[in-house]
This record gives structure tokens, sequence and C-alpha cells, in this order.
């Protein structure tokens, strides 16, 4: 079989759309013959995340890094994740003049400017760095892959997602909740803006699912919510078949692998018209995407949950499969350098006037 060795800092237990998207994408890779394993925390020591506890970083280092590659033999490297695992990939790939490829699945500068001081020019720098000498930066929206392309990402591809529609699809549960019950999916975490999903003035049920730094706080916050912390499996395919409408309040997801899940399980979308939603809506009949939320639920309440299901069923995980595979196995020989220039590391301390003073 063709083997693709892919590299990620996010892994099991994570619950996460990276995870998700990376085993789903694995598992049907293996229907048309081609093997994708991965390199990840599990074969380091790890440690918590500031500020992020429930995320655990490898500590890799390079003697392990360069055998744990020469030993899988791969036809193709992959780097999901810019930590320290893909860093020590990118460097091995680097030295010994081999072609990989990456993808683009965390808007880190808007994250990073949430907690700290730092400008989003830096983040994108350092992202622009890391990702320059890739042979397709792989991105899931056609305006993800703009925007990328806007901020000097060279070789930028489109990578779709997909949806499990065996396991999210329609079916008669009871949560026993006041309805309509508008679910929320996701990390709990300042970046995914829930508190403009839970300031909202709604009738029956706010139900969020997920944990993160912030759940306890807005807990305390907001009583008259229902917080169900992380399901996965059957477990959540119940929670989005119980529910009417599913709110998405994120500004900066990439995609939102979350929107087909809901989708798939018959639940129209309200959502803010930013990237993520509105490059997996678009124009089709199956949400509403506006600046006022509180509309945009009550609204949703009027699509017809048939129209969800027949839209998400269109996006299956075969197709993104193939679109992954032939990415990362068409790479060239050529314009791969055994170190980054002088040129890339003078980027970081040239190109901003927050370094210039």
């Amino acid at each position: 079989m063709t083997h693709i060795l892919v590299a990620t800092d996010a892994w099991h237990p994570q619950v996460n759309g990276v995870v998700r998207t990376l085993t789903m994408m694995a598992e049907a890779a293996k229907g048309f013959g081609v093997d994708i394993s991965f390199l990840t925390p599990q074969s380091f020591r790890t440690f918590a995340m500031p500020s992020y506890p429930d995320l655990q970083l490898a500590l890799p280092y390079p003697a392990k890094i360069a055998a744990l590659i020469e030993a899988a033999r791969p036809d193709g490297i992959h780097i999901a994740t810019e930590g320290p695992i893909g860093l020590l990939v990118r460097r091995y790939c680097r030295k010994h003049g081999l072609p990989f490829t990456t993808s683009f699945h965390t808007r880190f500068p808007e994250y990073v400017s949430a907690q700290s001081p730092i400008p989003e020019s830096w983040v994108w720098r350092a992202l622009r760095w890391f990702h320059r000498p890739s042979q397709a930066v792989m991105a899931a929206t056609p305006a993800l892959a703009a925007e990328l392309r806007q901020r000097g990402f060279r070789n930028v591809v489109l990578w779709s997602r997909g949806v499990d529609t065996a396991l999210f699809h329609p079916r008669a549960i009871d949560l026993c909740l006041p309805q309509p019950v508008f679910l929320s999916v996701g990390r709990v975490a300042v970046e995914k803006n829930l508190e403009a999903f839970l300031d909202l003035d709604l009738p029956g049920t706010k139900l969020v699912v997920g944990d993160g730094p912030a759940r306890a706080a807005l807990e305390r916050k907001y009583p008259q919510a229902v917080f169900l912390g992380a399901r996965q499996g059957e477990e959540l395919a119940d929670i989005y078949a119980a529910s009417d409408i599913f709110v998405f309040p994120s500004k900066t997801d990439t995609f939102g692998l979350v929107l087909l899940e809901a989708l798939a399980s018959g639940l129209p979308v309200a959502a803010f018209p930013v990237t993520g939603p509105r490059d997996v809506i678009g124009a089709a009949p199956v949400g509403i995407l506006s600046d006022d939320l509180q509309a945009a639920c009550m609204d949703a309440l009027q699509i017809a949950p048939q129209a969800c299901v027949a839209f998400a069923a269109a996006h299956t995980w075969q197709a993104s499969a193939r679109v992954f595979v032939d990415h990362a196995l068409n790479v060239r020989d050529t314009d791969v350098l055994a170190s980054d220039s002088p040129g890339e590391a003078a980027e970081f301390v040239t190109e901003d006037p927050h370094f210039a003073a």
C-alpha cells in the first residue's frame, strides 16, 4: 500500500476538528489502497499548554523524530500542525531535502491575540515562514485559500472536509429539555465567541456541548444554559438529533466540521457571515448567516431539516481523503532547501514595523 506519514501535535484524547478530520480521512483512505499513519504526541513526554490545561503539547527531540520517520519509510510526509512535532518534522525534511506538504487548520493569530498582547502580524509572519517550503499548503475553504494567498502564502490548494452520515443522521431522541433546543458544539474557549450565543434571548433551551478553559466561568455566568461537557460518537450524534437549531458563534474557525455534522443530523445553522460558515453553507437554503445572531436563530426554525440532510450527503470523507492523498503525493523533488535561507530568517525582522521599532 502507498504510505503517507502525517505529523500532528493534535491527537487523542483531544476532542477537536483537527483530530476528527485526520482520523476520519485516514479511515476513508484505506478504501482505495492508501495507508496513513501518524507521528503524534503519544511517542513523547508532554506538558499542559498554557491557558489550555486540557491540551497536551509534546516534548519531541530530533533523534527520535528522525528514527520514527526513517522507520516509517513513507511515500509522502504531511505536517498537519505548527507545534513542536510539526517544527521538528519540518526541520528533518529540510535537512534531508525531503518534499512535504502542510495544512492550515487553525487561525492562531486571532487565538494568540485573544490571550496575549502579541500582534497578529507577528504570528502571521511565523506561520508564513513555517509553511513557505511546503509543496502544498492545504486550506479547507476557497475563502481561506484566497486569504492565505493574499497574506503571502505559496502553493495553496483546497482540501475540503467530509461528514460521517452513517453516524450523524436524524433519529427520534428526546433529551427532555424545553424546546426548541439551540445547540452549540465545540471547545469552550474565549476564541469560540460563545457569549454571543449565550447572551441571546431565545425560547426553549440553550445547550452547549464541549469542554475547555472557559467552561466553569460560563456555567457560573449563564446558569440558565445547559452545559453537557465533551461528548463523542453515538452520544454526540444523539444530542445533535435531539436538537432543533445549530448555533455557530465563532468568527475565527477555518471550517467548522461541526457544521456538517449538524446539517447531516437535520439541524439548520445560525451563524455569523464569516469564513467557515459562509464557505460551508454558501447560498444553500440550510442556514441563516447574519450579523444579527438572534434573528438568524429564529429564522432558521423555518428551514426544513430534509434540506440540511440532503446538503450534507454531498460531503463525503471518501472524496475528502482522495483530494488529500492527491495533494500529499503530488510533490516535486525540486525547491526543497536543506535549511532555511538567510532571506527567510530575515523575514521576521524586516517586514513588520513593530520589529523595526
